[in-house]
């Protein structure tokens, strides 16, 4: 097949799904070119991380790639799960710190945009390896654009959730949530592998990805529903401080948010951006210690001030 065919196939349907992450995270959506700067890093930085570190672990363990299957195989199921997984990660490490990263959604749809980046480029260079055949090419284009990339961004995105659990998280067992989810994560790569490694087992890897996906659904729909809590819990404490009425908090939670004329239409989107990142923000506050705690203190401060004079302005007009 052409090489632009098979680079169309590779590109079209990752940033279709990347802009579908994006938009379901509903709440505290993230700057789209910070999200594909993560989308990138899978599609480069990941992969040659991710080779760097199975050549590692050839030249550690004296497996070696050379056509004996035995070899192909550790390589597939046990080599590539570890070290991709790691590579795809390791980035998150970085982004967990920023000022952007202030839900567990985040981790989500960070994590999310490395695996498809990074499905994205491994698509491609299967399709015009293997693609020798027009049947063979959409075979492939069928089963790496609706399973082996999604699997990618799905072992990510969890990996992710993860890391923003163990952030916002003052308990004792923190420490230990980063590595659940990097195990969690090279799990799903290797039971994937595994499964249609042979083709005994090829149907199974299927119905694995299908339970896999409504995983995923589920686990956003969870981590959603926890964010709506923390908007409704802080703002309603916000009902006495700045005088935020009650009525708006229920709306501010809801899609009830984007339907006009419960406030004045010129601050409405200005308005419930403000109030929602306010609750994130005395959320992030209440589970953090030192400079940290200070810094978030005092955006707080920042965005009551700022919901008061959009109060003042809807009561004038």
């Amino acid at each position: 097949m052409p090489i632009n065919a098979s680079l169309f196939a590779a590109i079209i349907p990752m940033l279709l799904y990347l802009l579908i992450i994006w938009r379901m995270d509903k709440y505290d959506r993230e700057p789209f070119q910070f999200l594909l700067l993560h989308f990138l890093w899978g599609a480069f930085g990941a992969i040659v991380l991710g080779l760097i570190g199975s050549l590692a672990l050839e030249s550690f363990t004296g497996y070696n790639n050379d056509g004996e299957s035995r070899d192909s195989l550790i390589q597939t199921i046990l080599f590539a799960p570890v070290s991709e997984e790691i590579a795809k990660g390791v980035f998150l490490l970085w982004t967990v710190n920023s000022r952007k990263f202030d839900n567990i959604t985040d981790g989500l749809v960070y994590g999310g945009a490395i695996g498809l980046g990074f499905g994205m480029t491994e698509n491609f260079t299967y399709y015009i390896t293997y693609g020798d055949s027009f049947s063979s090419w959409i075979f492939l284009v069928f089963v790496r654009s609706g399973f082996s990339a999604v699997m990618h961004c799905i072992s990510t995105a969890t990996f992710g959730a993860f890391l923003g659990m163990s952030k916002f998280n003052l308990s004792s067992y923190k420490r230990i949530l980063p590595f659940i989810g990097i195990s969690l994560a090279i799990f799903f790569h290797l039971m994937w592998n595994l499964s249609v490694s042979f083709s005994s087992t090829f149907l199974l890897g299927f119905i694995f990805m299908l339970f896999l996906i409504a995983y995923f659904f589920q686990l956003f729909r969870y981590v959603l529903k926890q964010e709506k809590k923390v908007i409704e819990h802080e703002l309603l404490e916000e009902s006495d401080l700045i005088n935020l009425p009650k009525e708006h908090i229920l709306i501010l939670s809801s899609p009830l948010r984007f339907k006009k004329g419960w406030i004045e239409e010129r601050i409405r989107k200005n308005y419930f951006r403000a109030a929602i990142r306010l609750a994130f923000k005395k959320m992030q506050s209440k589970n953090s210690t030192g400079y940290l705690k200070v810094s978030y203190d005092y955006e707080v401060e920042q965005l009551r001030n700022l919901i008061k004079n959009y109060l003042t302005v809807d009561q004038i007009a």
